[in-house]
């Protein structure tokens, strides 16, 4: 998964946003804190929510189940509004006949 293009993370002190762009599903502003920010940052690359959740529980250097319940309360939010795309793995590109 991926934040579309369409999408701007912006940062601003502690907090971050996604700014949309005109021809995006959802119209608005989406504020957050800088936990918010770093899940974005995430996002920009393809990835999963398990990466995320081991990326941030690095960074925080935290085992915390928090961490956990954040990212896929952000993630399903920002499923929601359109602004989460999901490329295809490798196993989807391939046909099975059997």
């Amino acid at each position: 998964m991926k934040l579309k293009r369409e999408y701007i993370v912006h940062h601003s002190g502690n907090e971050s946003m996604i700014i949309t762009m005109e021809e995006a599903e959802f119209s608005g502003i989406v504020k957050g804190n800088k936990v918010f920010g770093l899940i974005l940052e995430c996002l920009k690359e393809d990835t999963t929510e398990e990466n995320i959740v081991k990326h941030l529980k690095e960074k925080f250097n935290d085992r915390n189940d928090k961490i956990e319940s954040d990212v896929k309360r952000v993630v399903s939010e920002l499923t929601k509004i359109g602004a989460i795309e999901e490329l295809p793995t490798a196993d989807d590109t391939h046909t099975k006949l059997f």
